[in-house]
């Protein structure tokens, strides 16, 4: 089955370079390195590579891995960095992220910090990091990830995988100078992909696809029903 498994990821990463959502080398090999299929619930582990989001429990999804590509595409993270991801999930997109910037390069140890405001989907995926051996490469918090993670700013980047009604404020201020921040922003039903510079203090703000993600809960999100 592993093989399996190894051939279908193989073939969704090739259809998303034809597609043009994989653009990198960097994101190409991480896509191919990460086993998806480790970071869904078993009754699903047969449509780790289909590409649409599947159920994770609690109300939530892991992300198409198409949108996984696009988002870490436009992260553009490298070796080295240090990275915050807000929206943990399962941890496969901080698995996608440390691939990149811990492992691709052992000499630039980068890390990523990943907050997960469901302390259930929290140990979810401390325990699939820890079985795809990503454990050292990315820390997991259970907290409001619209609060950031102060203990480690500032960061180089921040990834918010839920939908914001705009940037939290205290992750502005917790992304370096010169670091980028993307996340999808808008209202309950429709975002839009920001990707946004820190640029003397303020963020420059570009705008890409139109996305529909689950709404960020926080202080500075959306308030829980």
């Amino acid at each position: 089955m592993n093989d399996s498994f190894a051939e279908m990821r193989r073939r969704v990463v090739e259809y998303l370079v034809r597609l043009g959502y994989v653009k990198s080398e960097k994101v190409k090999k991480a896509l191919l390195s990460v086993p998806r299929e480790e970071f869904v619930p078993e009754p699903y582990r047969e449509y780790a590579y289909d590409d649409h989001p599947l159920p994770i429990g609690y109300g939530q999804t892991i992300s198409a891995i198409h949108m996984v590509a696009i988002m870490t595409e436009a992260l553009d993270p490298v070796p080295g960095d240090k990275v915050l991801e807000i929206g943990t999930g399962s941890g496969y997109q901080a698995a996608v992220l440390a691939e990149i910037v811990a492992k691709m390069d052992p000499s630039k140890r980068g890390h990523v910090y990943t907050i997960e405001r469901i302390p259930e989907l929290g140990e979810f995926a401390r325990r699939n990091l820890d079985k795809t051996g990503y454990s050292d490469y990315v820390t997991v918090i259970v907290g409001d990830g619209t609060l950031g993670y102060p203990e480690e700013a500032p960061y180089d980047r921040i990834m918010i995988t839920a939908a914001a009604p705009d940037i939290p404020k205290p992750l502005i201020e917790q992304l370096r100078e010169g670091g980028r921040i993307v996340a999808p922003v808008g209202d309950l039903y429709v975002q839009r992909l920001v990707i946004a510079d820190k640029v003397g203090g303020v963020l420059k703000r570009k705008y890409g696809i139109e996305c529909v993600f689950v709404p960020l809960i926080g202080e500075y999100g959306w308030r829980e029903e």
